[in-house]
């Protein structure tokens, strides 16, 4: 990721998917919100492989607008991979995500940097205003989110601001953008929230589907395994080795028991089949549980050597004088032996 550069505070990152009509207001938004804070910002739009000429409206912003930057992707790839390109060209020391859809006004951006410049790493949106359907499928998201993460804010799904040692340290797949902050706040880092007022759309047409619900659900998930299993991946399946090798115990006392005590003999054989089946199951889960264990002690071992490695990729962080700087001294003449045989009194 590109370094921060001293000029630029804060970095906002707009994904656009055809949002032809809303991209000249929006700039003008920005343009008023910098002019009136005096904020040293720059606007990084991506266009995610939009079909109605979105990227080319952007360009022609870009000549009238001097803090837009314009970025494009050949297709379609969704909202994370959108961020990461535009996270990946932003200079600011600040990131801000701001969708391109007009909901959000740029009004709101200085609000959630001064949070950061009081302290915290991450603020969050908490929209307020109607937004219908989407409304009741936010809530039980955020409510979701909660008590599986336990994160204490209103709105996962909101604008969001955060440093940029945040988003260089959470790591980011597809779809998983809505769970930057809790990953950021499993890493330890302080999450703040600011209300922002929420606007109908202006023009446009929204992204939201129906396929995104499971979809999220199952990222939920995902993302709830990584934080917490992969960790400790032996508690998972060691646990889950315990209570197949446990059954197989049980099933194997009902078989011994089958057998001697003369009930319903055709059974015991294939009570003895589900006892093999059983342990070897809760076996092989134990197996792989010590299997994850190694490799999460590699992956722990490779993160330890590449944070002590980090320093020297930094040569400008080195206190190493520059050339006019450099104090010279006169070369000192080397005193030779005079070689055998060619002193006065050589005979």
């Amino acid at each position: 990721m590109r370094r921060s550069n001293g000029s630029v505070k804060v970095s906002v990152v707009v994904p656009a998917y055809n949002e032809v009509e809303n991209v000249l207001p929006l700039m003008e938004e920005f343009s008023k919100t910098f002019a009136r804070t005096r904020m040293n910002a720059e606007v990084i739009l991506v266009d995610d492989g939009s079909t109605d000429g979105t990227f080319l409206k952007a360009r022609e912003c870009q000549r009238r607008f001097q803090f837009l930057r314009v970025a494009s992707h050949q297709r379609n790839m969704g909202l994370t991979e959108a961020l990461m390109t535009g996270f990946s060209r932003a200079r600011g020391r600040i990131f801000v995500f701001w969708p391109a859809d007009l909901q959000y006004l740029p009004q709101e951006i200085p609000k959630l940097v001064e949070r950061i410049d009081n302290g915290y790493d991450v603020v969050c949106g908490w929209k307020q205003g109607p937004y219908g359907l989407k409304r009741l499928v936010s809530f039980f998201y955020n409510l979701l989110s909660r008590m599986v993460f336990r994160v204490k804010v209103h709105d996962l799904n909101s604008v969001k601001a955060f440093k940029r040692q945040v988003v260089d340290d959470v790591p980011l797949r597809k779809d998983w953008h809505r769970y930057m902050v809790v990953m950021a706040a499993e890493k330890g880092y302080k999450i703040g929230e600011v209300k922002v007022k929420l606007y109908p759309r202006r023009s446009g047409q929204s992204k939201f589907g129906i396929w995104r619900v499971p979809i999220g659900f199952l990222d939920l998930l995902s993302v709830k395994f990584q934080i917490s299993f992969m960790k400790k991946p032996l508690l998972l399946f060691g646990f889950l080795g315990l209570i197949l090798i446990l059954l197989g115990i049980l099933t194997g006392g009902a078989a011994i028991y089958v057998r001697f005590a003369g009930v319903a003999d055709g059974l015991a054989r294939p009570l003895l089949y589900l006892v093999i089946l059983l342990v070897l199951s809760g076996i092989s889960f134990f197996a792989l549980g010590f299997l994850a264990e190694a490799i999460i002690s590699i992956k722990d071992e490779m993160r330890a050597l590449s944070r002590q490695l980090a320093p020297r990729d930094r040569p400008q962080e080195r206190n190493v004088p520059r050339p006019e700087q450099r104090r010279h001294f006169p070369r000192r003449k080397e005193n030779r032996p005079a070689d055998k045989g060619t002193g006065k009194n050589s005979s």
